[in-house]
């Protein structure tokens, strides 16, 4: 049976949308302003529709880049995929945001199979959201903010190599000096169309989200802030 799924990814600086038919990326739309998400996600998936729907092909299910990421960007792309899954009764898959990003790196053949692999998602300052997965994309830390420091991840760096990505790596350079740390400059965002295994995967296993309730992994609590100006006049 042909599985066609439309996957979102919005949670970091780039905004992606894609359609795979059985391991196949057959549409792809990339926007690298990380200030129009608001602006060009929409159109995107308009496209994507509009592109499976001339082609006579069912879109089975809506696969979401869950998080942790940018509050509002992921917000948007929430609503846009629970838009899509109600509008055309197809189910929801939530795939976390650093397991995405792991995805290029998995098909590197200059990678030992003992080595572990950590995402990096900017938060700010010295501050990451990341995990740390094996190469099977088990779970060897959960995902959690971290405040990066000499001694961060040290106890997997003492076991073996482990390789940093994403665009919160590059900032830990100096910080994390351990002789066992890699860094993989090449691989700073999550894509839509590296969704397309793990959604697969998820499809077949019947993974799917309760699309009334669902909300994404935003990790830290968004605090709304207010101008200095303002401050100034409290």
């Amino acid at each position: 049976m042909t599985t066609i799924i439309l996957h979102i990814e919005a949670s970091t600086e780039i905004c992606s949308v894609a359609l795979s038919q059985d391991g196949h990326v057959f549409f792809e739309r990339v926007n690298r302003d990380d200030r129009s998400h608001a602006k060009v996600l929409a159109p995107f998936v308009e496209e994507a529709l509009q592109t499976a729907d001339s082609q006579g092909a069912k879109i089975n299910a809506v696969a979401l880049s869950c998080g942790p990421g940018s509050y509002t960007s992921l917000r948007i792309a929430s609503s846009t995929a629970k838009g899509v899954c109600y509008g055309r009764n197809i189910p929801l898959i939530a795939i976390p945001t650093t397991a995405i990003m792991c995805v290029p790196v998995l098909f590197r053949d200059d990678i030992p199979e003992d080595a572990l692999l950590c995402p990096m998602i900017d938060a700010r300052r010295t501050e990451v959201y990341a995990t740390v997965y094996n190469r099977a994309l088990g779970i060897e830390k959960e995902t959690h903010a971290e405040v990066v420091t000499s001694d961060s991840f040290k106890e997997h760096l003492e076991a073996g190599p482990v390789y940093f990505f994403g665009n919160g790596a590059a900032k830990c350079k100096e910080i994390i000096t351990h002789p066992n740390a890699r860094f993989l400059d090449e691989h700073r965002n999550p894509l839509a169309k590296n969704m397309m295994p793990l959604a697969e995967r998820a499809w077949f296993d019947e993974k799917f989200e309760d699309i009334a309730y669902f909300e994404p992994f935003y990790l830290k609590n968004f605090i709304a802030t207010k101008p200095k100006e303002l401050l100034k006049n409290i």
